[in-house]
Order: structure tokens, then C-alpha cells, then sequence
């Protein structure tokens, strides 16, 4: 029971995040996964790829939310989103497949370093001059390659990498945020199979799991994230948002720190 409050509180933490700064939850699911798993048993050897699978699983629901909410508002550029969906495909699955081999800390070494990255990001409010035109469909797909494969790796929605890319190429802010939300869903899609295909090939994953993809987690974050996005985004416009990011910032670093101290 206690461990299934744990994923309940996650997925409601997760979901409020998402809302309250239009962020991928991955970055907070990811660390809030490998403490539950850990201080119930599962195997250390496996804590960080499960909960990078779990969470790029649940991604796949909220991203389909998040996206149909964007195309309703008329803010999503689908020629972009169609021309850079191939890369992010291809870079999500590979990086997952790849992910698979590598060792417990080292992977949580480098996800403490793009988490790191992501926080400081929104902590400065980086946001990088529009100077350039898009590039053509071959850059787009490079683009999209690269941003999916670093978004699986952190089981994240790229948008914390689309959004400036966009901005860069002199794409709207709104519009880069739509489009950004709906390239989740194929890094997620993608990013999902990835692991669920290398897990399946471990044999003491616990059960129920399909790969590396933890059913009861990916089940009971999926309920209450869902629920709580709607709240996170009404606390927006209701708040400071220099503040709000200062506070988001700091909790990032602080569970990526304690994540790597844990399992380190």
C-alpha cells in the first residue's frame, strides 16, 4: 500500500509540474521513481532503465493530452512537427536500445547532467535569439534525431530542447511550445519500445512489467498526473513566474543530486 501512495504522490507531483511550468515530467518522475524502487526492493542493478522506461511510458498519455489541447488553440505547426517526427522516432528508439547497455551509474551520472542542464535552463529563463531560418528537411530530421535521443535518455518530452531550437529558427513561442508538444509523442512512443524491447531480454525485472516498464507505477502515475496537470496550469497564472521557476529549478537539482548519491 505504501508503495502505491508512493506512485500516487509522484504522478501528482509529476502532473503539477507539468501544468505549472509546461515542462516534460520526466525530470521529476525519473529521480521520484528510483527512490520508491530502491526503498522497495526492486533490483538496484535496474532502478534507473525501469524508471526511465516507466516514465517514458506514462509520457505517451500525457503527451496526447498536452497535444490535443495545443492543436485545439490552433497552436501547433504540424508541417514542423511532421518533418522532425522521423528523427525523433529513429533518435528516441536508438538512444533507448543503446540506454539498455549502459550501466546503472553511469546513466545516472549523465541524467543528473542533463537535468542540470534543464534546470538552469529554467532557472535563467534561457531563451535564444531567433536568428536563423529553419533548416530544411534533412537538418530537421538531424534535429529531431539528436533532441529524441537525449529526450529518451531523461524520459522527457523534448521540449525543453525543442522549444529553443525553434525559437532560433525565428518559429513564434506559442507556436514552438505546440510543436513541441506534439513531437512528445513519437519521443515517447518510441522511447517506450526501446526499452521495453531491450527488457525484455533481463530476466529478474519484476512483475508485473513489460520490459522495463513497470505496469502498477506506470498505471497509478498516469491517474493522478492527469488529474493534477489542470491544477498546476490554473497556479500559473496566479503566481510569480520568476519565482516559480527559481523554486522548480532548485527541486530539480536537489532530486537529481539525491538520485545520484543513491544509487551512486
Amino acid at each position: 500500500m505504501t508503495e502505491w501512495l508512493a506512485y500516487l504522490g509522484t504522478g501528482a507531483l509529476v502532473g503539477f509540474a507539468a501544468g505549472l511550468l509546461g515542462i516534460g515530467g520526466g525530470v521529476v518522475m525519473v529521480p521520484l521513481l528510483v527512490w520508491t524502487f530502491t526503498s522497495h526492493g526492486l533490483p538496484a542493478a535496474h532502478v534507473v532503465h525501469l524508471a526511465l522506461g516507466t516514465g517514458l511510458a506514462a509520457m505517451v498519455f500525457t503527451s496526447i493530452s498536452s497535444m490535443r489541447a495545443h492543436h485545439a488553440r490552433g497552436a501547433v505547426d504540424w508541417t514542423i512537427a511532421r518533418a522532425m517526427a522521423p528523427g525523433m522516432l529513429t533518435g528516441s528508439f536508438v538512444a533507448a536500445l543503446i540506454a539498455g547497455f549502459i550501466p546503472t551509474r553511469p546513466l545516472a551520472l549523465g541524467f543528473t547532467l542533463l537535468v542540470f542542464y534543464a534546470a538552469t535552463q529554467i532557472l535563467l529563463d534561457l531563451k535564444p535569439p531567433g536568428n536563423r531560418d529553419l533548416p530544411g528537411p534533412l537538418g530537421l530530421f538531424s534535429a529531431g534525431a539528436v533532441i529524441g535521443a537525449v529526450s529518451s535518455l531523461v524520459a522527457a518530452g523534448g521540449a525543453f530542447l525543442t522549444i529553443p531550437f525553434l525559437a532560433w529558427c525565428k518559429v513564434p513561442l506559442r507556436r514552438a511550445i505546440g510543436t513541441a508538444a506534439a513531437n512528445g509523442l513519437p519521443i515517447a512512443i518510441a522511447g517506450s519500445a526501446g526499452y521495453i524491447l531491450h527488457g525484455l531480454r533481463v530476466e529478474d525485472l519484476p512483475q508485473p512489467s513489460i520490459g522495463y516498464v513497470y505496469l502498477p507505477a506506470l498505471a497509478l502515475v498516469v491517474t493522478t498526473s492527469m488529474l493534477s496537470a489542470p491544477l498546476g496550469a490554473r497556479l500559473a497564472h496566479s503566481l510569480p513566474v520568476k519565482r516559480l521557476r527559481m523554486i522548480f529549478a532548485v527541486l530539480l537539482y536537489f532530486f537529481a543530486a539525491k538520485m545520484l548519491v543513491g544509487v551512486w
